[in-house]
Formats: structure tokens, sequence, C-alpha cells
């Protein structure tokens, strides 16, 4: 059953917030890459991203070696969980579904860090006490999906050390990282070369508007475990098309600059205009904002309006109430606070 956000095919839907996606859209430089590219797709496409991988050890500075593309970050979840084949983990709650449906294939013992609304939903030192000798990998997702919180700085370079000394991989899942100022220095890719038990996931999806192309990348210095990787998939995991599009879309520098600027005033605009209607929501980093409405079904209620939001309620942890709502284009958001405007008249 489809439990993610974006599901605009199953409804009317004039204006969706549910999905996560960079509100400036797909840089003009992919749109061109993606159309230059479909006389290239009578042949079969390069099966090992050579062009693509070079580009992305440029941008990430790291080893070509340590690169693996996927059919967008939910394949190379999957592929590293039958790659790894983990016996037990360790998850936050809530946290997104796919480590756990990927986990559940290999039937790998599952335990479970609640993050507390107390806390802000804030990873807190505690969990570090929750590291057990016989796990085999630890999934974060930096910031957190659904309520936007990063990994505090402290925790995580303690975590590495921890898994280091206990041999247990830190798989963490950077893919909305790049909404972040200065977001490279929240993430441990500096220590790969020296700490072969991290692997690092990122995507183009959210950045760069390419959620229909399906284009992920992740990174370890353990190249034993990426080619067990590699071998955990069909022969062309990356089509031709997706393959152009990420070798355009990482020129997009500006692009980026643009975006962060972007996303950061209007996320405060959301979370100022949510505040003065009396919603309950929290602060995070990335393009998106978590909240808690206690008046009725707010995903229906919006629906109606033929708005679609993410009820978060299939989130481990969370239970009805809590929603995530994307960061989308001024007056995209300035209809979604009419909408709720227009909510709070008629409770």
């Amino acid at each position: 059953m489809y439990q993610h956000g974006g599901d605009i095919y199953g409804n009317k839907v004039e204006l969706d917030f549910s999905a996560n996606i960079n509100p400036l859209g797909m840089p003009k430089g992919v749109h061109q890459s993606i159309a230059q590219a479909i006389e290239h797709c009578i042949h079969y496409p390069d099966a090992q991203c050579r062009k693509l991988i070079t580009e992305i050890a440029k941008k990430e500075q790291i080893l070509p070696q340590y690169i693996i593309c996927g059919n967008g970050a939910a394949d190379l979840i999957f592929r590293f969980v039958l790659a790894a084949k983990p016996k037990k983990a360790l998850l936050l709650a809530p946290t997104f579904s796919e480590y756990e449906d990927a986990l559940r294939m290999v039937e790998c013992e599952n335990k479970f860090y609640t993050l507390q609304e107390s806390k802000h939903f804030l990873l807190q030192e505690d969990f570090l006490e929750q590291v057990e000798d016989d796990m085999d990998v630890i999934f974060l997702c930096n910031p957190n999906n659904p309520t936007g919180k990063l990994i505090p700085l402290t925790i995580l370079e303690r975590l590495q050390q921890i898994c280091k000394e206990k041999k247990i991989i830190l798989f963490l899942d950077e893919c909305f990282l790049d909404f972040v100022r200065n977001g490279d220095k929240f993430s441990p890719k500096k220590n790969l070369p020296n700490n072969p038990w991290i692997f690092i996931l990122r995507a183009f999806t959210k950045m760069y508007g390419m959620a229909g192309v399906r284009l992920g990348y992740g990174f370890s210095s353990d190249t034993d475990l990426i080619e067990k990787m590699k071998k955990c998939s069909q022969s062309w995991p990356v089509s031709t098309l997706a393959q152009a599009a990420g070798v355009a879309a990482l020129k997009e520098v500006e692009f980026l600059e643009k975006t962060i600027e972007y996303v950061d005033k209007q996320r405060s605009y959301l979370l100022h205009e949510l505040k003065k209607l009396g919603i309950l929501c929290w602060r995070g980093s990335a393009n998106y904002i978590f909240l808690k409405y206690n008046y009725g079904d707010l995903y229906e209620q919006l629906l109606e309006k033929r708005i679609l939001i993410r009820s978060c309620h299939n989130y481990r942890g969370l239970t009805k109430g809590y929603y995530r709502i994307a960061v989308k284009k001024e007056e995209e958001n300035k209809k979604l606070i009419q909408a709720l405007k227009e909510l709070k008249k008629e409770v």
C-alpha cells in the first residue's frame, strides 16, 4: 500500500503540499539535458554511470570507487539491506518508513528509539545508550523526515566513533541536507576515508525537482559493500535520461543558493502564519514543516478544498493529528494559509 506523499493521481488536487519538492521546480539546464538525451535512448544506458559518478566525485570531493548510483534513494535503501543483510537494526520513530520496509524483507530485528514531543522531536544523548554490541546497522535521517530536525553534532560525532568501535554500519540519509545552509558541516562525509562504517545516502529528487526521473546516490569507503550493492540490482538501474539529468544538475550551483534563500524565507512565513492561527508547529531545517492540528482531520478538510497534505498518522510513533506540509511558492503558501483561516472560522 502506498504510504508517502505525492499521490496526486488518486485525488482531485490543485495544490500538492504532500511532496517535499523544491518549490522552484526543475532547473532549465536539467530540462534541456533530458530533452537532448532522448536521441541517445536508442542505446542501453551506461550501466556503470561513469560520467555521472565522475561528476558526483568532484562535487562531494570523494573517490569515485566510493560511489553507487540508483533508481532514486529508495532503490539504494533496499539494495543496501539486500547487500548487508543486517540481523539487528536501530531506527527512530518517527522517521522515513522505507528503512523499516526494506529491513522487513530480510527479517531483521528492529529496535526503535521514540522521539518525544516534549523534547521537540530532537534526538537526545540517551540515544547513544540504545546502541547494542550485536547491532548491524543504525538508520538515521538528517534532517529527519517528517520532523525536519537535524541531529546535534555532538551526538553525531560520538555515534560515528561508537559505530566504528562496535563495527556497526551507520546509514545516514542526507536527502534533505541540500536545503540546509552550509549543510556539509552536519555531514560526516569528511571522515569517510578513516571510517568504513559510514554509508551516506543522497538524492537529486528533492533539490532538483526530479521525483519523476528517479535518481539517487550513496557513498562509503567500504568498497566491498558498494560492490555487493551493485550486484543487488538489475543490470541498468539508472536510465540514460536520469544520468544526463544528474550531470546537468550538479552544475546548478547558483540554483542551490537561490533555493536555500527562497525556502528559508517561505518557511519562516508559513511558521509565522501557522502560529498566528494557533497551530502547533516545529521549526525544522528542511523544505517542509511538521505540525499538530487538534480540530478534526486536517487532511480531509483540506482535500475538500483540493489541497493535498501529508497525514503522518501512519508514521511509527505518531498518531492522528500530526501532519507535514511542504514549503512551496509564495502564492501557493498564501493559498494554503487562506484555506486554514477559512477552516478556523468553521470551528
